[in-house]
């Protein structure tokens, strides 16, 4: 399906921030409990584009680009997670939102749990699907991350290709999955990629990536309900990370997505994310199907 088709109902605007410019925002299901989402590294709002119709059914969900990402303002920012923080915090006092729930990917998971511990009275519930920001176990996990670097570097500093942008997107995806990795989605990353100021921004932006572990969640001092939701094969952080990890955190669970999933399991197994995230974020338990 196109991603203008899994749009459709949501509304696209732009809306202004007072330190982070224009930020791009995807929205539907105004008037119910807000729920945000929150996309991985060079990522883009798209990567929720299964997710943010269906599950307007029941919550106003929004999806966003950070700063130097998709369509949102290019501006050159000495970029670390707690960037993407404080971007958060101006966003929700932009769209005037107080308390909500986050659901963030990869490094959209380790954004949601840094603002969760710095703004606990602004996060009803949280979902970290297959985060960032959590110890690395074991060395296949660091190798991933070292390939993940060295592909991302294909696409910043110079000019990135489609045969680049798709690679780089093979590593969010199952191989089982690699049918979705459609030329559309692929075209429309590398649009992305070729914005003006993005040479200067994205080595910047990924330069947060050998720096993972200097900005590691302090778990325990997240207080909200909290669900950590993770694949069988999501690269860098593997069940037992999340296993352990989740261990940590006063009010969580863990779950591990049935369907054939990597990193992107909102967009590859959209119909059994959305089912979790329903329940999740309406009890703030899983409970039985």
């Amino acid at each position: 399906m196109s991603l203008w088709l899994d749009l459709l109902g949501a509304e696209i605007r732009f809306v202004d921030t007072a330190s982070f410019g224009r930020i791009r925002v995807a929205e539907a299901g105004r008037g119910q409990e807000p729920l945000l989402f929150l996309h991985g590294i060079g990522g883009h709002l798209e990567a929720y584009a299964k997710n943010v119709v269906p599950l307007s059914d029941r919550f106003h969900t929004l999806a966003f680009d950070y700063v130097g990402h998709g369509l949102s303002e290019k501006k050159v920012l000495d970029f670390t997670p707690l960037t993407f923080v404080d971007q958060l915090g101006e966003l929700l006092d932009a769209l005037g939102l107080g308390r909500v729930n986050l659901s963030g990917e990869s490094l959209g998971g380790w954004v949601s749990a840094l603002f969760a511990v710095k703004h606990p009275e602004r996060v009803r519930r949280l979902m970290l699907n297959t985060a960032g920001g959590i110890p690395i176990v074991g060395e296949k996990g660091r190798a991933d991350l070292e390939n993940l670097k060295a592909l991302s570097q294909k696409n910043a500093g110079q000019t990135p290709t489609f045969e680049s942008v798709q690679a780089r997107m093979a590593w969010l995806i199952h191989p089982n999955n690699r049918h979705l990795l459609t030329d559309e989605l692929v075209r429309t990353r590398l649009f992305f990629y070729l914005q003006p100021g993005m040479r200067e921004v994205a080595p910047r932006v990924l330069a947060i990536i050998p720096r993972h572990d200097e900005f590691l969640i302090p778990l325990e001092k997240i207080s909200c309900e909290t669900l950590f939701l993770w694949t069988l094969d999501n690269p860098v952080h593997d069940v037992e990370s999340a296993r352990r990890a989740c261990a940590e955190v006063p009010r969580a669970e863990l779950y591990v997505m049935k369907a054939d999933a990597a990193h992107w399991p909102q967009y590859e197994a959209a119909g059994e994310f959305n089912d979790v995230t329903r329940r999740f974020f309406t009890s703030g338990r899983i409970g039985r199907p």
